[in-house]
């Protein structure tokens, strides 16, 4: 048995159809600009207050992926947590976060292959209620057993 899970890990045993976590981020303006130096990713979009306006978003967004790292995080903190091999993930953007925008982030158990230690996860991401980004996750859960 593997006894050095962190607390709060989900392992494939415990896992059942239906569980659910989530987390809340407030995106500030500050993890934007840090996501643009990690993603080397500085489209204008997301960082020109004077560009950004003239676009069809009328103001600065965040990248589409500094959302999804929601997803992430969820997924390798909370459900199944640390140790969780990411596998796969489908994303379908919905709408723009922008700076100051509180994110919730939830992933939703929807399929389990105990045997192959798979779990298929429901994920979104929403802002004031209204979904901004939708998707699924395949990922393997840890196991007390080794393989």
């Amino acid at each position: 048995m593997l006894d050095n899970l962190p607390r709060g890990t989900i392992c494939i045993e415990d896992i059942e159809m239906g569980m659910c976590r989530h987390l809340v981020k407030v995106i500030t303006d500050a993890d934007i600009e840090l996501f643009a130096q990690v993603s080397t990713d500085h489209n204008p979009v997301h960082l020109d207050d004077d560009y950004a306006r003239d676009t069809i978003f009328e103001g600065r967004i965040a990248h589409g992926m500094l959302t999804a790292g929601l997803i992430s995080a969820v997924i390798g903190e909370q459900l199944p947590g640390h140790g969780t091999v990411y596998l796969g993930q489908t994303l379908k953007f919905l709408a723009p976060v922008r700076p100051g925008d509180r994110v919730h982030a939830e992933v939703r158990v929807v399929d389990i292959e105990p045997a192959r230690r798979r779990v298929m996860l429901d994920c979104h991401c929403a802002v004031n209620g209204k979904k901004v980004l939708v998707g699924e996750a395949t990922v393997m859960a840890p196991s007390r057993k080794f393989d």
